[in-house]
């Protein structure tokens, strides 16, 4: 005992005394009186005293302070509301518990109790305790509650795997979902370490260990037992203090995904088979009429071909010198339902104006000077059934002009020298490279004529315009002319030579490409065209970067041009090198049908 009032720094005689000394009844009252005061003043709880009739004997600081409960203070006038409740317990004798009781912002639960002296009731003690703070707790947990159970309604709902881990690779949680993925049981695996499903060959790799060990997002593609390609992205959590304390990983099933690219890809493969297969049942059947359609203008220009080729309008087809206007017409034809019956092709520039109409209505016996003895007929009857294909039709003559357009209006034509008309059943075809409008308005050719003619133009494109169709058409004619005339394997194009080539305007068009094409392959000595093969017409035309090898941004050129020119001739390059889309794809690092789309593009541009 005197140690302890040695470390209350209190005398010892103090420690030993009495809690209240006798010092007369008054002195007693009044000690015991400030000692109840101070016991219930430090209580955490609201305390008050009634005696029966309602009067305050006794209230702490709380509750006067809350209250306004002070000895003498009458409860059924400050809390009428709760003096019914203090009644009942004075007259049940009995303890009323969970009582609340709302003071301002305060809310109380208060517990009254009788208080009986030598079975005389002389009271009722009130204790009310504060439940302000153990509410707000309970809202707060209740609040927590509903978001912990919509957390778990979205994790649970979730077509994506979820897989939570501590930051230890502890796993505490895994979905319905991604149980599904994985075929696994949550049941099996919570509380396991993740690198022993590794171990154990539950997954192939785990997103998990490399964010513990980056401690930064991850994302990674897993391959599961059952074969299913999932992509896993694993997110770190950490606390205040920068402690990894969370990863929480989602999965994506992709497998579905990366089929329908694969198919989607077979089918981009198979379409771009399908339209150079398209485009190679469009050539026509002479070997000096290749049709090779890249461009846009010349795709439409066949395609508006091959529609007319089904009725037997009159076609006029428009086009420079050498574009390719008799393949075009040799299409229709062959397409045509006519097509079993011949299609005469006569170059109207070509027959002298004298025999002009003899050649194309014929003549009877004795019609002229030099006739045959039985006479012979014109093209328009040669062509009964089927086609006349009237090229150069801007160099038909005047007088001639007339007996067209009377055929053209009834289908009937006369000899040179005969009285008789004769049906005909024949289409007609006309080409020129001469613009018949002007010609209209100079007199030298018959506007009622044009109109006649001008049923369905097709126009031509130049080859300047066709910038698509350039290389294909390189490439086709040099290994014809290689093997036809030399029987060999054609030879290669240097990259230099091939832009040479590309960068060429060609003013005779394909005809001239052809000519080149065939000068090239047959003066060839060597497996390898370079520049210095190609004719002056070409190489006079170079840039001196071109013609070094050096690849220079001009003015006006984009970088999107820049880059397209230098991807496609590294394309044209692989192509070159090693033959197929396949194996260029293969030493390119890319798929195949990724070479295709881009060959597409660059050819339709």
């Amino acid at each position: 005992m005197d140690a302890h009032a040695r470390k209350m720094n209190l005398p010892t005689s103090q420690m030993n005394a009495p809690l209240f000394s006798n010092r007369g009844d008054d002195r007693v009252a009044r000690d015991w009186r400030l000692f109840s005061k101070a016991l219930l003043n430090a209580s955490g709880n609201a305390i008050f005293v009634l005696d029966p009739s309602g009067t305050v004997v006794i209230s702490n600081h709380q509750v006067q302070k809350a209250m306004g409960l002070f000895p003498g203070s009458l409860l059924p006038n400050t809390l009428p509301d709760f003096w019914p409740h203090v009644e009942q317990v004075l007259q049940n004798r009995s303890d009323f518990r969970g009582l609340p009781l709302q003071a301002g912002e305060i809310s109380y639960l208060a517990r009254l109790a009788p208080m009986i002296f030598r079975d005389t009731l002389i009271g009722v003690l009130c204790v009310l305790e504060d439940r302000t703070e153990l509410e707000k707790t309970t809202r707060k947990m209740l609040s927590y509650q509903e978001l912990s159970q919509e957390l778990d309604a979205i994790i649970s709902s979730s077509d994506d795997g979820l897989f939570i881990c501590d930051g230890s690779g502890t796993i505490l949680r895994i979905n319905a979902a991604s149980e599904r993925l994985n075929r696994l049981r949550a049941a099996d695996i919570i509380g396991r370490k993740i690198h022993e499903l590794v171990d154990e060959g539950f997954i192939d790799t785990s997103v998990t260990l490399k964010v513990m060990k980056s401690r930064r997002r991850e994302n990674i593609l897993q391959q599961t037992r059952s074969g299913r390609k999932l992509m896993l992205t694993g997110n770190p959590v950490f606390n205040p203090a920068g402690e990894l304390i969370r990863v929480v990983v989602n999965e994506r099933d992709i497998t579905e995904i990366d089929a329908l690219r694969d198919e989607l890809e077979a089918q981009l493969a198979k379409n771009d088979q399908i339209q150079l297969r398209m485009q190679e049942m469009q050539i026509a059947e002479r070997e000096s009429g290749q049709i090779i359609a890249r461009s846009a203008g010349m795709v439409q220009s066949l395609r508006q071909a091959r529609k007319v080729s089904q009725v037997d309008s009159t076609v006029l087809i428009l086009g420079e010198s050498g574009t390719g206007k008799g393949v075009i017409a040799n299409l229709i034809h062959n397409y045509s339902a006519r097509s079993r019956n011949p299609m005469i092709h006569v170059n109207c520039g070509a027959i002298p104006e004298t025999l002009v109409e003899s050649e194309l209505f014929g003549y009877e016996k004795g019609a002229f000077t030099g006739a045959a003895p039985k006479g012979k007929p014109g093209y328009f009857e040669l062509a009964d059934k089927g086609i006349l294909f009237l090229d150069e039709i801007a160099e038909l003559p005047i007088t001639s002009q007339v007996k067209l357009l009377r055929f053209l209006e009834d289908g009937q034509v006369t000899r040179v020298g005969g009285t008789t008309a004769k049906r005909l059943d024949v289409r007609i075809i006309c080409a020129t490279h001469r613009p018949l409008e002007k010609m209209v308005e100079q007199g030298q050719f018959r506007l009622d004529l044009f109109y006649r003619l001008n049923v369905i133009p097709i126009s031509v494109p130049p080859l300047r315009e066709r910038e698509a169709c350039k290389l294909p058409l390189i490439q086709h004619y040099i290994h014809h002319f290689a093997t036809k005339l030399k029987g060999c394997q054609p030879p290669r194009i240097s990259r230099r030579a091939m832009d040479a080539l590309l960068a060429y305007r060609y003013p005779g068009n394909v005809r001239e490409l052809m000519n080149i094409c065939e000068r090239l392959a047959v003066m060839s000595e060597s497996p390898r065209i370079d520049v210095e093969d190609l004719p002056t017409a070409i190489t006079a035309h170079l840039t001196p970067q071109m013609a070094c090898g050096i690849d220079m941004l001009e003015d006006g050129d984009t970088l999107p041009q820049v880059m397209a020119a230098a991807e496609r001739r590294i394309l044209a390059h692989a192509l070159e090198k090693y033959g197929t889309q396949a194996k260029a794809a293969e030493a390119l690092g890319i798929h195949q049908s990724t070479i295709a789309r881009k060959l597409k593009r660059f050819q339709s541009g």
